[in-house]
């Protein structure tokens, strides 16, 4: 029964669904009208898809010899591709020269075999020797791996020959004529850098022959890392910033010359890709900047009557900077900004790394004054020769100095220099805000902004070093509590008695210790700046930019130039010219024994003119 009951339902719902099908019409399929005609089609590499998807599967090639010309890829027209931002870059770099550091730092070796010395310099890396040929290594693996460029093997290797070639000419050419000195003092071919100019021949090439055709983060690699490379050359003391300025110019001009006489040789030969082509008109970009800082460039500290200060000479300026627009006119962005300053002139805090032991002596003649009266004598002079020559301490104490050593071998500090861990102030700035562009013509825009973000600092940093022998002063102490015997305050007389001058103790000691610090507090940093842009292809701009910034910061300077002092004697010596010290001064922090610390406040305007490359989206 529960199966007819069953059958009986599904036989009702299948006429009712029948019954909605009545009426309808047949299906009928309409083939659509047929028309040939011609059409363009993109050459290759002409769209987006194609930077994002190769056309085959890339092959292993090691066809160094062979030549080969893909269909379809138009020829490259002599200077096609100059852009000749290379000129102000040099120009720049060029006007730049003048600002130089007054002082010099001096390796160990450079001072006759003496081993006291000014200053020693601790900051080095090496990347910046490897980092130089980031760009053909990165060429030649991805043509090693069949990812096609540009160029086939002959037509690069020859693009690339040539570029070097005009490269080395240059550099090489100006190098020996200028004969500028190096920061460190090592040699006179500074201006310009070597190492700077060829990174960026090699970002220029994988720019050219990958970053054009397949993708524009490639030319975002190679120019980031060719910046790197001469931001490092500056740390390291062996560039100034106009030597890297003009050695990037250099490198760009180099490479756009070398292709350009290329393109006239080969013509239509060896050419695999072409630029790719983008509709977009949008202005939206993410670019890689290095300019120079003219703002800024003294700090004064001033404690109690007393001011100190600090030159610095013109910045190196880094920035990873981008923006969405939402239409031609307005965006939203943000920027990150290193900014390094190196020292100029450490001025009152450079008595470390005065005359060659002339801080040894100096730091030590008010104990010895004080606390032994003498006969003591002191040339009015700063040079090196006059000042060993005439200097002689003719007291009880009886150092002699001479012109070998400032000190005998048994003086109290026979050796001392300053480590400069870090001779700059960095400063690292995160902003975003609004940005604004106002088209001129195709290729030419206007451009401003306005940012606001947080600055932190990082300091500058000179470690002291001293070493010598331990000296002991024998000596009886009487306590005078006698009526009215006692000091302003109530305190017994102290008397010395039976003194023995300062002897061996047979002891060495060495002190490493925070010679000066200068640092300052994160702040709030606002700024703006006005641009002018080149879009020379499709998705690729140059653009040159003069920013404005404001910061008002706090600033602390850590002194502590006689550190060494309490290891260079025993406990009852320092107590006694302690002793002699304060009996004699009103004011014994006055003579600058302890650490010092200064503080000042300062609103920092900073201009910072250079040159950005641009990929737009």
């Amino acid at each position: 029964m529960k199966q007819y009951l069953l059958f009986i339902a599904v036989a009702l719902t299948c006429q009712v669904s029948a019954e909605n099908y009545r009426g309808m019409e047949p299906l009928r399929l309409e083939a659509p009208e047929m028309k040939a005609e011609l059409v363009n089609l993109p050459e290759q590499g002409s769209t987006r898809l194609d930077m994002i998807a190769p056309s085959a599967s890339p092959k292993i090639d090691f066809d160094f010899f062979k030549s080969k010309t893909n269909p379809g890829v138009r020829p490259y027209k002599f200077m096609d591709d100059m852009t000749f931002v290379g000129v102000p870059l040099f120009v720049a770099g060029w006007a730049l020269k003048s600002d130089k550091a007054m002082f010099r730092v001096n390796a160990k070796a450079d001072q006759g075999g003496k081993s006291n010395t000014q200053l020693l310099t601790d900051f080095k890396t090496g990347i910046d020797d490897y980092a130089q040929y980031f760009g053909p290594a990165m060429v030649v693996g991805l043509k090693l791996g069949g990812y096609e460029g540009r160029s086939d093997w002959p037509r690069l290797l020859s693009s690339a020959a040539m570029s070097y070639a005009i490269m080395a000419a240059f550099v090489n050419g100006i190098k020996y004529t200028a004969k500028e000195m190096r920061p460190d003092g090592s040699t006179a071919n500074s201006w310009p850098s070597g190492h700077t100019a060829t990174a960026f021949v090699g970002a220029s090439l994988l720019h050219k022959e990958y970053g054009l055709t397949r993708s524009p983060w490639w030319s975002v690699a190679g120019y980031g890392v060719a910046t790197a490379t001469g931001v490092m050359r500056v740390l390291n003391n062996r560039h100034w910033i106009s030597d890297v300025m003009s050695g990037a110019g250099i490198g760009i001009l180099s490479t756009e010359l070398g292709y350009a006489l290329c393109d006239l040789m080969f013509k239509g030969k060896g050419l695999l890709r072409n630029d790719m082509v983008f509709d977009s008109e949008s202005p939206s970009f993410f670019s890689v900047s290095m300019g120079v800082g003219l703002g800024g460039k003294d700090l004064k500290f001033e404690s109690e009557g007393e001011m100190l200060g600090l030159e610095f000479r013109a910045a190196t300026v880094v920035d990873a900077e981008g923006a969405y627009f939402f239409n031609k006119y307005v965006g939203v962005g943000g920027r990150l900004r290193v900014r390094a300053q190196s020292a100029k002139d450490f001025g009152d805090f450079a008595s470390f790394v005065g005359i060659e032991d002339f801080f040894a002596w100096q730091s030590l003649r008010p104990y010895y004054e004080e606390a032994f009266p003498g006969d003591y004598r002191l040339p009015a002079t700063t040079d090196k020769d006059e000042y060993y020559n005439e200097i002689a301490y003719l007291g009880k104490v009886g150092y002699q100095m001479d012109s070998e050593s400032a000190w005998a071998a048994n003086a109290p500090v026979t050796d001392s220099y300053g480590i400069v861990k870090s001779d700059h102030i960095t400063e690292f700035t995160g902003s975003v805000g609004i940005y604004f562009n106002l088209p001129l013509s195709t290729h030419f825009s206007l451009g401003t902004k306005a940012l606001i973000g947080r600055s932190f600092t990082q300091e500058l940093d000179i470690d002291g070093h001293a070493e010598g022998n331990k000296k002991d002063i024998s000596y009886t102490m009487l306590l005078d509590n006698r009526q009215g015997h006692q000091d302003a305050s109530g305190a017994p007389v102290v008397v010395f008695n039976d003194i023995q001058y300062p002897n061996n103790t047979g002891e060495k000691w060495t002190d490493e210790w925070e010679y000066l610090t200068v640092g300052a507090k994160s702040s709030t940093s606002f700024g703006t700046g006005l641009s002018l842009t080149y879009r020379y292809k499709s998705n690729f701009s140059w653009r040159l930019y003069c920013d404005y910034d404001y910061t008002h910061k706090d600033f602390t300077a850590k002194y502590d130039p006689f550190h060494f002092m309490q290891k260079s004697m025993t406990p009852g010596a320092s107590f006694l010219m302690d002793a002699s010290l304060m009996d004699s001064t009103d004011d014994f922090d006055g003579l600058g024994v302890e650490a010092r610390e200064y503080k000042t406040s300062k609103r920092m305007n900073y201009v910072t003119l250079g040159l950005s490359f641009l990929v737009n989206f």
